[in-house]
């Protein structure tokens, strides 16, 4: 199964965050199959960028968003 979901970049207590597409069974940090966008908690507000088209393509193949991730694309406007 094909899951969009965060994986965490940045230095120790300062995460930056990468919306990325991935198969279910690999861990966090691990490989993936492409990078949608980036989500900064640590800005105020918070920053989201997400490509919008190839998000929306990814979910017409049949991709489950994490809880956190449906969130973020709300805020982003997919």
């Amino acid at each position: 199964m094909v899951k969009i979901r965060l994986t965490r970049k940045g230095a120790k207590k300062k995460p930056f965050y990468r919306v990325i597409v991935c198969d279910s069974r690999t861990r966090r940090d691990g490989p993936f199959l492409e990078i949608l966008g980036t989500y900064n908690s640590l800005k105020d507000p918070s920053e989201i960028k997400i490509n919008a088209e190839r998000a929306k393509y990814w979910l017409t193949c049949g991709a489950q968003p994490t809880s956190t991730v449906k969130k973020l694309l709300k805020l982003a406007g997919v």
